[in-house]
């Protein structure tokens, strides 16, 4: 197995801080790693020093297997507003195509086309008309189409709703390439990787196997660290109760003892003490009355151009929705992107108002909001002046020695983590979290996870974590798109399972039917009309004379007939132009007009076999 690259030496500092100092790692071909610490602790410093956007204060060296591919992933993404999203990944492809020829270049074009539809994406769209989450989705087909060795990706699950986030997650469990990622999303590590890599007080630790290995490997570690450090504490507590014990004026101390004690001191001062948060010591909720929020027909929507009516919503994002949350409920919220979930919280907390039905709320409510876009502070200002609750801060890690830093020089998952407890120390008693896990740190997550077990008011997330969804809530309200909203009670896990169950069997049973069809009715039309005929002949013998024609048969007038038989000719026409553009499709040779039209004829044939195939059956039986 060959080593892709050898990381020997190299260190990060930002002024007095220390991220890294001197560390070292292989990665061979193959690995597939995660990179886990908390924020501000220097994972993304270390992937652009890997990436070659960083240097190295400390020189080292940085050894990549000669000649391999290297595709990196940035949180923040730089593009064109006015390109279109093909134009857009291949401005970024460059040294990927210089070595490419013309054949070559049309099947990276092609190959880009390919993930962008797969991602919900048109490629004739402009960039400047993408949300966020699409915008994502734009870099990390940038970063896949080149089919590169080795990956390196900082939070590529980021503001991805769940659709993109397992669209990804299958292709790098299927491709062969090298990874080296940071994420946040710990049912996405568990199932990509095959190594978690921890940067931990400026050193690197290495774990073989999933994340809940991982877990069981660094207890163990803590553990053991902790006795050898509890065993140099009580050395140190002995040697110092016997300096103390000798009167000043004595001289007799042995000076091999004292210089004992100064050199366990100095050892205990330098261990570091592994943070355990106790939750015992958290603030409670402002006490909640029995009304919350209730919402009765509530509807949504915006006025299409050119509607008339004031009744008329237009386009619906919510549908006589009615409701009533509940004290200590524990609600994820969940849909795709630009579903309307954002709109829902806006409308729960009055800062919109519905277009139909009304919402109540209760006296004693009182909310907290984390939002997306939420993050406001005085950069001045030092974190204790930010957040004065002390207990806070230590239970969400900001130690004494940050505390009279500037918000200035945080990094931006410290601040994400500060602005959350700028929250939670309002004590509300309906805590409302839009996207919360987006640029938190895993050790952050397990941390919040434990406040909202212990939570005591109810609870609205709005998130695409899985992992978060399913250790927090117990039911969800589901977006399903048209205005329209459901209640499922259970875990985000079990919602997937029935939804994916319920999908396999709606395909199953639309793969009989359309074999039915297909072999019955289009292929051999006559065979299927002598069985017909045969089996009414066999019934018409029981019925009642006069009862649509002597063989049972509902009689087609002339002009029926004629429509009937132009349809069978229609529908074998269109089946087999249907089956042309499948072939098309799938031969991954098309250039990129002739995909697009010939998806647009797929979706109108589709439509117009529908209705024909509807009308042939109500005229035959």
């Amino acid at each position: 197995m060959a080593s892709y690259l050898q990381i020997e030496n190299i260190s990060k500092s930002y002024g007095p801080k220390v991220l890294f100092d001197h560390i070292g790692f292989n990665v061979n071909e193959g690995d597939k790693i995660a990179l886990i610490a908390p924020n501000g602790t220097g994972k993304t410093s270390l992937m652009r020093i890997l990436a070659g956007k960083d240097k190295s204060d400390s020189g080292g060296q940085i050894k990549f297997l000669k000649e391999i591919r290297i595709a990196f992933l940035e949180q923040d993404y730089d593009y064109l507003p006015e390109a279109t999203l093909l134009e857009q990944v291949l401005s970024g492809s460059t040294p990927f195509l210089d070595h490419l020829d013309d054949a070559g270049r049309f099947e990276y074009e092609h190959r880009i086309i390919r993930i962008l539809t797969e991602f919900g994406l048109r490629p004739d769209q402009q960039m400047k008309e993408l949300s966020g989450g699409e915008i994502k989705r734009v870099a990390i087909t940038q970063v896949l189409a080149p089919e590169a060795d080795f990956l390196i990706l900082d939070e590529p699950t980021n503001h991805l709703d769940v659709d993109a986030i397992e669209y990804l997650e299958n292709y790098l469990r299927r491709s062969r390439c090298t990874l080296f990622m940071v994420t946040h999303d710990r049912y996405f590590l568990d199932r990509v990787c095959n190594i978690v890599m921890e940067l931990d007080h400026g050193q690197i630790y290495v774990y073989k196997g999933d994340y809940e290995n991982y877990l069981a490997k660094r207890a163990e570690r803590i553990a053991n660290y902790n006795a050898e450090t509890d065993k140099v504490r009580n050395l140190l507590r002995r040697e110092l109760e016997w300096m103390h014990a000798t009167p000043c004026a004595r001289t007799g101390k042995a000076k091999y003892r004292k210089q004992a004690f100064w050199e366990l001191k100095g050892r205990a001062e330098a261990a570091y003490t592994t943070r355990q948060v106790s939750m015992e010591a958290l603030e409670g909720a402002t006490r909640l009355g029995t009304k919350i929020i209730d919402c009765y027909d509530v509807s949504f929507g915006y006025e299409m151009p050119g509607q008339a009516g004031h009744d008329d919503i237009g386009q619906a994002l919510i549908k006589d929705f009615t409701y009533k949350f509940q004290r200590y409920d524990r609600i994820g919220i969940v849909g795709r992107n630009g579903i309307g979930k954002s709109t829902f919280i806006d409308l729960l907390i009055g800062d919109l108002e519905p277009t139909a039905g009304r919402i109540e709320r209760g006296e004693s409510l009182k909310i907290g909001y984390y939002r997306q876009d939420g993050m406001q502070f005085n950069e001045n200002q030092t974190v204790l002046e930010t957040v004065s609750n002390l207990g806070l801060l230590n239970q969400f890690l900001f130690p004494h020695d940050m505390l009279n830093n500037p918000v200035s020089k945080l990094s931006g998952g410290e601040k994400r983590r500060l602005y959350l407890l700028t929250i939670l120390m309002q004590q509300p008693n309906l805590l409302i979290l839009d996207e919360p896990t987006n640029d938190l740190d895993i050790v952050t997550l397990n941390i919040l996870e434990e406040y909202l077990l212990d939570f005591k008011g109810s609870l609205l997330v709005v998130s695409h974590d899985r992992h978060f969804l399913d250790r927090v809530v117990d039911h969800l309200l589901v977006f399903c798109g048209d205005g329209v909203i459901k209640d499922f009670v259970g875990g985000y896990t079990e919602y997937r399972t029935f939804i994916k169950d319920y999908e396999a069997e709606q395909r199953k049973q639309a793969k009989q039917r359309e074999d039915v069809r297909s072999s019955d009715r289009f292929s051999e039309p006559r065979a299927f009309f002598r069985e017909r005929d045969e089996n009414r002949s066999s019934e018409a013998k029981h019925k009642m004379p006069g009862q649509a024609g002597h063989d049972g048969k509902k009689r087609l007038s002339y002009k029926e007939q004629r429509e009937f038989d132009q349809l069978e000719a229609d529908l074998e026409r269109l089946n087999a132009e249907k089956a042309e553009i499948e072939t098309l499709l799938a031969s991954g040779t098309a250039g990129y007009d002739e995909i697009r039209n010939a998806s647009e004829r797929y979706e109108a044939l589709k439509t117009e076999l529908d209705q024909k195939e509807t009308r042939w059956l109500e005229l035959s039986l």
